[in-house]
């Protein structure tokens, strides 16, 4: 359509405002440059179009090698651009520089950015979203997977649990495969462990029972002899208890199996309180038992009696007027909590009193081995115990023992 009269101007056979150059100040632009005149788009409203200078742009990179069978590239090709239109609009131009009848010429069109950006992330927009989708359905995909994949290790995990409880004595044989042989290897090494331990136990009855003659022995020949120091009487009633002790412990636990016991506390330490009450009657002392009566520890009765004998005994014994017992549960283990008003320790005195043998007041009865046997039976099961200042003034006794659940 662009041809040029004999004067040198340029002219346009025909109409080239057809839409969208038809619509004014939208950034559908053209307009035609010559040596004497230019021609524009009437969407211009007689406004110049001013495109960038391409002068100044480093000349493109030469196009690879063309193959004997590749079609000619075009002669001309439009040049790129971007700019301000008039009317502060982002555009961007082509540009082409052409001859029309000798007379050279610069054609100029632009289209707004958003004309050229907007289909772009319109696309990326749906593919983004699309993306999206797809990477949280994946995500759920592999935390479902997951989670079912671990199902099996999460069953094992609480028929371990059920063993320690003392609830079963092996983990079941019906298993995945993929953990079967997991389960078979933790149950021989139950069946080795109550094995070895039950050797164990033999040991210590049989050692004990083989102490226990040649001690009577001593204690009838120390009994015939003349009047005098019996340091050497007590000390032969000392070992005595000690064997008569764990002679009870390696019959009680070779009877109980290798499974423990559930032992309710609440009825414990109401019996045992009640013995002690009747005991020291003279010091009308209040006994006060907040533990739950269906909590349940995973020992057995005789250690729990005597570790809690051993407790109270001390708590009867020291306060003025008041014990108060209570439990909580920390995870899977039972914290027992005896405080009493009495004289309470010093830290230095706490740590002597755990000491084998150690006697705070050699004038009261007793040989000083409660607490420390208390906090050794209390180690065996995997608990502890620990003295503090109570908030009734005295002191505070905790005894922490693994949960056997409710009973």
């Amino acid at each position: 359509m662009l041809d040029a009269d004999g004067n040198g101007n340029l002219r346009l056979a025909g109409s080239a405002d057809g839409p969208p150059f038809d619509r004014r100040r939208h950034g559908w632009y053209w307009e035609i440059s010559g040596p004497k005149n230019t021609l524009r788009s009437r969407s211009l409203d007689g406004a110049d179009l001013a495109p960038p200078d391409l002068r100044h742009r480093p000349p493109p990179p030469p196009p690879p090698p063309r193959q004997a069978d590749d079609d000619p590239p075009p002669r001309d090709r439009p040049a790129p651009a971007d700019g301000i239109g008039p009317d502060d609009r982002k555009l961007h131009f082509r540009i082409l520089n052409v001859s029309a009848s000798g007379v050279p010429a610069t054609i100029v069109a632009s289209a707004p950015r958003d004309a050229v950006l907007g289909p772009l992330w319109e696309a990326m927009r749906t593919l983004a979203l699309s993306l999206a989708a797809l990477g949280i359905a994946l995500i759920c995909a592999m935390l479902i997977q997951v989670r079912l994949g671990l199902r099996p290790l999460e069953q094992l995990r609480r028929a371990v649990a059920d063993v320690r409880s003392g609830q079963s004595e092996r983990v079941p044989d019906a298993q995945p495969s993929e953990v079967q042989p997991l389960a078979t290897e933790l149950n021989a090494l139950l069946v080795q462990n109550a094995t070895n331990l039950e050797r164990a136990r033999r040991h210590v009855s049989n050692l004990a029972h083989g102490l226990k003659t040649p001690l009577a022995t001593l204690a009838i020949a120390l009994q015939k002899q003349p009047s005098g120091s019996t340091d050497l009487h007590d000390l032969v009633v000392l070992m005595d208890r000690r064997i008569r002790h764990h002679l009870g412990r390696a019959r009680s636990a070779a009877l109980g199996g290798p499974v423990r016991s559930r032992t309710a506390v609440a009825s414990r330490v109401t019996d045992l309180a009640l013995v002690l009450g009747k005991v020291n009657a003279d010091k009308q002392i209040a006994f006060v038992n907040h533990i739950p009566s269906e909590l349940s520890v995973a020992c057995e009765q005789q250690d729990i009696d005597e570790m809690l004998g051993n407790v109270l005994e001390n708590a009867f014994s020291w306060c003025r007027s008041e014990v108060v017992v209570g439990s909580s549960e920390d995870g899977r283990d039972v914290v027992i909590v005896i405080d009493d008003d009495g004289p309470g320790l010093s830290p230095e005195q706490m740590s002597q009193a755990m000491q084998a043998g150690r006697r705070l007041d050699e004038s009261a009865p007793g040989f000083g081995f409660g607490l420390s046997i208390t906090r050794e039976l209390a180690e065996l099961y995997g608990g502890s115990l620990t003295l503090d200042r109570s908030s009734l003034g005295g002191l505070r006794a905790a005894i922490r023992l693994p949960s056997a659940g409710l009973v």
